[in-house]
C-alpha cells in the first residue's frame, strides 16, 4: 500500500463523489477510481458504498478511515519533526488563540519571538476555545493559548496567569465612584461578544449565578467592534481588564458582585511531538506570567 491510497481514500471519504475527489486531487476519475478498487482488492472488503448519489464508507471502510487518518497525522508529525533544527534557524509553529488574547498579549509574544528566533515561521489562528480543542486533538496546531479547564484526556494545560473581566464604559457614561449594583447594572444597555466565545461564556454563567439578566442589545463576534462601541458612550460591554488598560477614552467601573477571572494556559496535544519551536514559544509565554 502507498501513501497516495491513503490520501485518494481520504478524498473519496470527505467530497463523497469520485469525480470531485479527483478534481480535488488533480487527477482523473478514471484513475482515482481504479486506484481506490486496487486498495479494496488488497484488502479483500469493500471500503465504498456505490449504491446511492452520494459514495459512503462502509462498515469495513469507517474502521479503516479512522487509522488512515491517524496514520496521516502521524506522518505529517514525523515530517516535520525530520524538518525541525535543533538551533531553531528555521522552523514552523502552528499556534491558535482565542480572541481575546490578540488584543493584547500576542503581539509582544510574537514579537518576542521573532527577535529571538526570527528563521521560525508562524502560522497564527484565532479560534474558539472549543475549535482549539479540536485542531490540538486532531493535529492541526501545535501550540494554543486558551484557558483551564476539562478538556478531556488528550489535552495538557499549563497555567500562565489570571484574568479578570470587567465592566468598561466610556469616560463620560458614569460620574460616581460607588461600585454599581446589581439594580444599576439593570439599567445599562450590553454589547457582548457572541455566544460560543470563551468570554460569553464566563459572563453568562456569572449573569446565571447572580441571577441578573442583563440588556444586551448588540452581540459581536469582534472585540474592536465592541470597543468602539463602548467608546460612543451609550453601551458598556465585559472584557478582560488588561484590555482595558490598553484603551484611551474607556474606564473600568467597579460592581458589588465582583466579576469572574479564569486562568489562560497554553495547551497542547498530550503525548504528540513537540517541535523545538513550540517548546521555545512555550517557554517565552511563561515568562509572561510575571507581567500579567
Amino acid at each position: 500500500m502507498l501513501l497516495r491510497h491513503i490520501r485518494y481514500l481520504l478524498a473519496v471519504a470527505d467530497h463523497g463523489n469520485f469525480t470531485r475527489a479527483a478534481e480535488a486531487l488533480h487527477v482523473s476519475q478514471p484513475a482515482l477510481s481504479q486506484q481506490i478498487k486496487q486498495l479494496e482488492s488488497n484488502m479483500g472488503v469493500l471500503l465504498f458504498d456505490r449504491s446511492g448519489r452520494r459514495i459512503v464508507p462502509t462498515d469495513a471502510g469507517r474502521v479503516y478511515l479512522e487509522y488512515a487518518r491517524r496514520s496521516l497525522r502521524e506522518l505529517d508529525a514525523g515530517r516535520r519533526a525530520v524538518m525541525d533544527v535543533s538551533d531553531l534557524s528555521r522552523g514552523q509553529l502552528r499556534l491558535g488563540v482565542t480572541p481575546t488574547f490578540t488584543e493584547y498579549l500576542v503581539a509582544p509574544l510574537l514579537d518576542g519571538f521573532n527577535e529571538l528566533h526570527p528563521g521560525v515561521g508562524i502560522t497564527l489562528t484565532e479560534m474558539s476555545l472549543e475549535q482549539i480543542i479540536d485542531a490540538l486533538i486532531n493535529d492541526a496546531l501545535d501550540l494554543a493559548i486558551g484557558f483551564t479547564g476539562d478538556h478531556g484526556a488528550e489535552i495538557d494545560s499549563q497555567a500562565l496567569f489570571d484574568e479578570k473581566l470587567c465592566l468598561v464604559t466610556a469616560d463620560s457614561l458614569f460620574d460616581g465612584q460607588a461600585p454599581l449594583t446589581l439594580a444599576d447594572l439593570k439599567t445599562l444597555r450590553f454589547a457582548l461578544l457572541a455566544p460560543g466565545f470563551a468570554t460569553r461564556t464566563a459572563v453568562d454563567a456569572w449573569c446565571q449565578k447572580q441571577r441578573f439578566t442583563p440588556n444586551i442589545v448588540l452581540e459581536a463576534n469582534s472585540i474592536a467592534i465592541l470597543l468602539k462601541v463602548a467608546k460612543q458612550g451609550r453601551m458598556a460591554t465585559i472584557l478582560p481588564d488588561a484590555i482595558v488598560r490598553e484603551q484611551a477614552g474607556l474606564r473600568e467601573l467597579q460592581t458589588t458582585h465582583l466579576l469572574p477571572s479564569r486562568t489562560a494556559a497554553l495547551l497542547r496535544r498530550k503525548n504528540g511531538y513537540q517541535s523545538v519551536a513550540s517548546d521555545a514559544f512555550a517557554k517565552l509565554a511563561s515568562g509572561f506570567r510575571a507581567r500579567m
